[in-house]
């Protein structure tokens, strides 16, 4: 089959109206809120606990330290800066809390345990989305410009219904998309309803990783196959499942498969990586290699955080 190139869908730009506008405006605004991001309940857990071993006692839990940089990150504060900020809050507030200076921080970032995303468990089978995009991540002396200029790849798995981020991995610019949807799946202990991806991810292991996160109930694959891909002899179940996309295409063509099979929703996903990327921003804070895996997933956290607060409902008006 002979498929249409894509410069031959032209569609007009869209308009859009907010309709729930005072509720998301209030959620904007407590974005900024101090006290969503350092808690009482976390000012109570700032010291560390006695270890009960010997040697060197640590002054800051691992809540303080994750406090400190999700302040660092939330404000776009470089670490001294952050170390700053905190020391005039504790002044302000007239509370006797140790504040960690930035060596300890940047010291303390790769060492922290693994950080939840903070989302809420869902009550039905979820409809997940990925896609993967570009961060930049400085490498160099500060004294020797320019700098080289290194990418990463994070790779994202959104909920359709929520917007919320619910695994995130990052690996080399080189590493192909589909490559990292089994440890994403991994990630996820809610029961998955649908995978859907782009053309990127039309891949065999997504398929039968897709399948195998089943565990006994039917999950539904939406990723286009490339064009020119033929039905495959093979059996199993993930298979099955791109031979009927194959099928599918085929017999009602690439728009209307977008449209019917319910596709068109992986624009949710784009639009959680515009929210990372316009929030948080589109480069790294760390410049070792350990550091940036914590540090995703503390912007997962931020960000699902945020997404709480309230999310736009957009309506087409033209």
């Amino acid at each position: 089959m002979k498929y249409p190139k894509r410069s031959q869908y032209k569609y007009a730009k869209s308009r859009y109206r907010i309709r729930n506008w005072p509720e998301y405006e209030a959620g904007l605004r407590n974005r900024g809120d101090l006290t969503l991001w350092l808690s009482d309940a976390g000012l109570d857990a700032w010291r560390a606990p006695a270890s009960g071993r010997p040697g060197g006692q640590r002054t800051y839990s691992d809540l303080a330290i994750e406090a400190a940089l999700t302040i660092r990150m939330v404000f776009h504060l470089p670490l001294r800066q952050t170390e700053g900020f905190l020391r005039s809050l504790a002044t302000l507030l007239q509370v006797d809390l140790p504040i960690p200076d930035h060596t300890t921080l940047s010291r303390r970032l790769k060492k922290l345990g693994t950080i939840s995303f903070g989302q809420l468990k869902a009550d039905r089978p979820v409809h997940l989305l990925i896609d993967s995009t570009g961060l930049r991540i400085h490498v160099g002396h500060l004294r020797k410009p320019p700098k080289r200029r290194v990418w990463r790849k994070l790779h994202l798995a959104v909920n359709a219904d929520t917007g919320e981020v619910l695994a995130a991995d990052l690996t080399n610019r080189r590493t192909a998309d589909c490559a990292r949807v089994p440890k994403l799946l991994d990630q996820i202990d809610d029961r998955v309803a649908s995978v859907t991806a782009d053309g990127a991810y039309d891949a065999g292991t997504v398929y039968e990783a897709a399948k195998k996160k089943g565990d006994g109930h039917r999950v539904r694959v939406l990723i286009p196959p490339i064009q020119g891909a033929q039905p495959s002899s093979s059996r199993s179940p993930g298979q099955w499942e791109r031979n009927r996309n194959i099928r599918s295409v085929r017999k009602l063509g690439r728009r209307e498969w977008y449209a019917s099979s319910g596709y068109s929703r992986r624009s949710l996903v784009e639009n959680a990586v515009f929210r990372y990327k316009s929030i948080l921003g589109q480069r790294m804070g760390s410049r070792s290699l350990l550091n940036p895996r914590v540090e995703v997933r503390l912007a997962c956290k931020i960000l699902n955080t945020m997404t709480s607060l309230g999310m736009p409902d957009s309506v087409r008006v033209k």
